[in-house]
């Protein structure tokens, strides 16, 4: 099917190519990935972006020798397609496929994991260094997108990397910044020209002849030094770069594979940290994803031929959706309500409120630990910060949640989208960790929305509580209930009785807490009545009507999409250690102690045995175990 590409089962079949055929080659990746991200969805604008980029690099470096570590991995569809995953690609963020990002475990091609965004330089100069310790010579090479830039984390590797002086090179894909035609080929040219070897030495040559002059040999060199440092300067934005004591090339062409084929291959050869800027375009070679790239970031399944995204199941709207009309119409009441969030403005669904009211939205790019100390600083001032990050995402900016908001009782609240299993992003992107890493926090309040209707007066709870606090909900489409039209606060620290049986009660939290409901009709079927009690926070626990319950049933049965170490259900057991119940039987279910891996949200579940027919049948296993001895359920 493709004359090229069928042929490609390793970066070595690729160097049997000539330079002029890879830009043929580029085009039938660019069509390969189409016609399959099309069906599947994936990240596509991106890795439109960076086919050439790609294979240049395969084609110059000799990897897996030599390590080429990327970013996020929003990047790496064209890298997994010609290191032996061609034929494999289809099921990319299916159901036991491959990964849609970068997976040490899945090919020795893949140097390093990524998923979250920045880390690549921090891991590059952590192999330099362990190279130069094993007495070894392959080279290292770290991409890094524009936005990737922005976390915090790939600044103190530059400087690092910088300080150390060992060899690495850092390849920065640029698909934001405009830059002039003009400039961007005389830089192009003037970077060729200094990496060829007989530039190089022809500069030392100079150099020695220069510092051999009599007294004033070296303040020549450093006015030569100078005024070199001036021309790139002012042709080429790398200053920043140099100033971290990195060689600076670019801004290059990144569709030009003949100038990045020479670039590459002369860099092979330097000493020293090296950074090359590289310019790509968003959704190169496809006319829609050009036109949109943010909507072909992260994208469906789509028709290729008008660029259409196909059309969602319909019905209710989700979470995320809810959450920022909620908050669009709490800020037009209240000009104290500010909006945050870390380059997600789509994502966590405060688009509207960003063009509703821009004065009061920020987005710090991908930068969680800011996000979180800033919302602190105008809380300080009296604000009411809401930082809408992924669950998956605030984990990064863990202290930042302790000392700059906890311990001073600053009242920002966390909205943490994407709560629970999120689906075929994988084991990166569940947010199944949050309810253990927030709950112990002291002052921090944690609380999750059983549907949609909930959620909506959980925003305006958390605003007006006065304190930490932190909201959780999940991925996908609410349950289509009616949405009140008036909001109201909800009474921190109290749940609700949903159902009220003998036998047993069933507390869950959050997205479990309709699947617990419908496992409790299927347990009436067998003749088992059950208690369902929506608790609404893990902290702080509504105690007297889970001990009521507890007390009433003699069995409890807790359930969450969290972690099970320190989560919720472990938050019950603390509660009933500290009221001094023993003679109570306790079963818990949620996320256990491994990484779920991708696939939807419905076949994880019932994996997990976290759907209504897994409930109940852990339920119903439950009570057919006898009671066993205190001292056996310690031992």
């Amino acid at each position: 099917m493709y004359k090229l590409l069928d042929n490609i089962n390793s970066p070595a079949d690729l160097k049997k190519l000539k330079p002029e055929e890879l830009v043929a080659l580029a085009a039938e990746v660019r069509e390969f990935l189409l016609a399959t991200v099309s069906k599947t969805g994936g990240h596509l604008a991106s890795n439109l972006g960076c086919v050439e980029l790609t294979l240049a690099l395969h084609y110059c470096f000799d990897s897996p020798a030599d390590h080429i570590i990327w970013d996020v991995g929003h990047q790496a569809y064209t890298h997994k397609i010609v290191t032996g995953r061609r034929e494999q690609f289809p099921t990319q963020r299916q159901y036991q496929g491959i990964s849609g990002f970068p997976k040490r475990s899945e090919s020795p091609h893949d140097a390093f994991g990524a998923g979250h965004s920045s880390t690549s330089i921090s891991a590059g100069l952590g192999m330099a260094v362990a190279r130069e310790l094993k007495g070894e010579g392959n080279k290292v090479i770290a991409v890094i997108g524009d936005g990737s830039l922005t976390g915090g984390i790939a600044f103190e590797a530059l400087n690092q990397a910088g300080h150390l002086k060992k060899n690495l090179i850092v390849i920065l894909n640029d698909n934001e910044m405009s830059i002039s035609k003009n400039v961007g080929a005389l830089s192009a040219f003037i970077s060729r020209k200094m990496t060829a070897n007989y530039y190089r030495d022809l500069k030392k040559e100079m150099q020695g002849l220069i510092t051999s002059i009599p007294a004033v040999g070296h303040n020549i060199l450093r006015f030569a030094r100078r005024a070199e440092n001036s021309l790139k300067g002012f042709l080429t934005p790398g200053a920043l770069f140099e100033a971290l004591n990195f060689e600076y090339l670019g801004p290059l062409d990144g569709h030009d594979l003949p100038q990045l084929i020479e670039i590459f291959q002369n860099s092979r050869s330097l000493e020293g940290p090296l950074l090359i800027h590289v310019m790509t375009r968003k959704g190169k070679g496809y006319a829609p994803a050009e036109a949109n790239p943010a909507q072909f970031h992260g994208v469906g399944p789509f028709d290729v031929a008008t660029g259409t995204v196909s059309a969602g199941k319909g019905g209710p709207k989700s979470y995320t959706g809810v959450f920022g009309d909620t908050m669009v119409r709490l800020a037009a009441e209240d000009r104290e309500i500010i909006a945050i969030t870390a380059a997600m403005p789509d994502g966590t669904g405060l688009t509207p409120f960003a063009k509703a009211h821009p004065d009061r939205f920020f987005d710090v790019g991908i930068a969680e630990q800011h996000a979180l100390t800033f919302a602190a600083g105008l809380a300080a001032e009296g604000f009411k910060p809401v930082a809408a990050i992924y669950s998956t995402f605030t984990q990064r900016a863990y202290d930042q949640v302790f000392h700059d908001i906890c311990l001073q009782k600053l009242p920002v609240t966390l909205a943490l989208d994407r709560g629970g299993l999120v689906g075929d992003d994988g084991p990166t992107h569940h947010g199944v960790f949050d309810l253990s890493y927030l709950r112990h926090l002291p002052e921090m309040a944690v609380m999750a929305p059983k549907d949609e209707n909930e959620l909506q007066h959980m925003v305006k709870t958390a605003v007006y509580s006065g304190r930490p606090i932190a909201l959780r909900y999940p991925r996908g489409a609410g349950y289509g209930v009616s949405l009140d039209q008036e909001l109201q606060t909800i009474p921190i620290g109290t749940g609700e009785v949903l159902l009220d049986g003998g036998d047993i009660a069933i507390v869950a939290i959050g997205a479990t807490v309709y699947p617990a409901l419908e496992a409790a009709r299927l347990l009436e079927t067998q003749g088992i009545a059950t208690t369902v009690l929506n608790a609404r926070f893990v902290k702080p626990l509504d105690r007297d009507l889970i001990l009521s319950a507890t007390r009433r049933t003699g069995c409890l049965v807790t359930v969450e999409e969290n972690a099970l170490h320190g989560g919720f259900g472990s938050a019950v057991l603390e509660l009933l250690e500290q009221e001094g119940i023993t003679d109570i039987r306790v079963k818990r279910i949620g996320i256990p102690d491994r990484y779920i891996e991708q696939g939807s949200q419905a076949q994880l579940r019932k994996d997990l045995g976290l759907d209504a027919a897994g409930i109940a049948a852990t339920v119903e296993a439950f009570l057919s175990q006898k009671a066993r001895p205190v001292l056996a359920r310690v031992k």
